[in-house]
């Protein structure tokens, strides 16, 4: 299904080029959220805010109800805007559209009345729909519709990898620049979820002066991430087979289990072995070919060179199955009271020899 970029709205929205259906959707609700912030700030000024901007839930409308509003003209302004919040929660999207057998006579009538609306819709309305956390059955005749008539857009998530980019995107933006260390343990630990990301990020650059060049202790001071004690740390001393630091930390880990969870951990040792098994797996070990195979920023690169001595292929896939063995057993399986700080020393002792 053809989608527009999220940058092309963005550019529309201010050379004021509008479109009468948007639909906004995606497993990740940051680009969702930043969207409909714009439509609801930029495309009308403040007083014509009031008589034609609507913002409604979709638990609390239906389609009818909806249309009723779409189908309004605009007072003392050239446009109206619609905003669709939670959009998924529409009884029309609970199911997928059923063909004409008499079946759900309900759901394919308002079904159809929101298709008929998009093939033909009000010109100076701009109605927006914000559908989060999935993506519209492409098949249905009503995705058709929405993708002859309107405009999709669709916001997915970011893999691991591509993290630390958009994180240095995002303050580059603000006019900060970031060291890639400091990228790199805040996308390991906090995830890949962008608006818990960029909230993070928002307190941080509150209490920073403007352009500064954000390193370890920043992030330690504002977002209170050790710059010691961390996953990022973790597979860094065992990259190095750095025994004693790697046992302080996964002792730390064990002490604090509850801001360190074994899964949160487990998954990124396994990224780690995963992408040195590409290491060991890749044609060419030139820099710039092993980064973007295994997705890292060239500066990590050497970390793996040197991981690869450590680790030979063999014992790479060992470490995966170590880590899918603990990963059940942290989930009860061959277990019933090892603790998951006792797991951990398992695990990485196991790893170390």
């Amino acid at each position: 299904m053809p989608t527009v970029k999220f940058d092309d709205i963005v550019k529309d929205l201010r050379n004021k080029v509008y479109h009468p259906v948007y639909f906004l959707q995606g497993e990740e609700a940051y680009y969702i959220d930043e969207l409909s912030e714009l439509f609801a700030t930029k495309v009308l000024d403040e007083m014509e805010r009031e008589f034609n901007q609507t913002i409604v839930y979709g638990k609390e409308t239906d389609v009818l109800s909806l249309l009723s509003i779409a189908k309004r003209f605009p007072m003392m302004s050239n446009y109206q805007l619609v905003i669709v919040k939670e959009a998924q929660d529409l009884k029309v999207f609970s199911k997928k559209d059923k063909d004409e057998d008499g079946k759900d006579d309900k759901k394919k009538s308002e079904a159809e009345i929101l298709t008929d609306y998009i093939k033909n819709p009000v010109k100076s309305t701009l109605l927006v729909f914000c559908y989060k956390h999935k993506t519209i059955d492409k098949r249905s005749k009503l995705a058709k519709a929405i993708e002859h008539c309107g405009q999709f857009f669709t916001s997915e998530t970011l893999r691991d990898y591509q993290i630390t980019a958009w994180i240095e995107k995002y303050l580059k933006e603000r006019g900060h620049k970031i060291s890639e260390r400091a990228a790199a343990l805040i996308g390991e630990y906090l995830g890949t979820q962008l608006s818990k990301i960029a909230n993070e990020l928002g307190k941080m650059l509150i209490n920073l002066p403007a352009k500064t060049t954000i390193d370890v202790e920043h992030v330690e001071q504002h977002i209170g991430i050790s710059r010691e004690y961390n996953s990022f740390e973790l597979n860094n001393a065992l990259n190095k087979k750095d025994v004693l630091k790697a046992n302080r930390i996964i002792n730390y880990f064990a002490a604090n289990s509850k801001n360190n969870p074994l899964v949160v951990v487990l998954g990124t040792l396994f990224s780690n072995f995963n992408r040195l098994l590409m290491y060991h797996t890749a044609e060419s070990k030139d820099a710039k070919s092993i980064a973007a195979l295994m997705g890292v920023n060239p500066y990590f690169v050497n970390d793996y060179v040197v991981a690869a001595r450590h680790y030979p292929f063999k014992k790479c896939v060992n470490i995966i199955s170590l880590l899918r063995e603990y990963d059940m057993r942290s989930k009860g399986v061959n277990n019933n009271s090892t603790t998951e700080g006792e797991l951990l020393k398992e695990l990485v002792f196991k790893i170390l020899h």
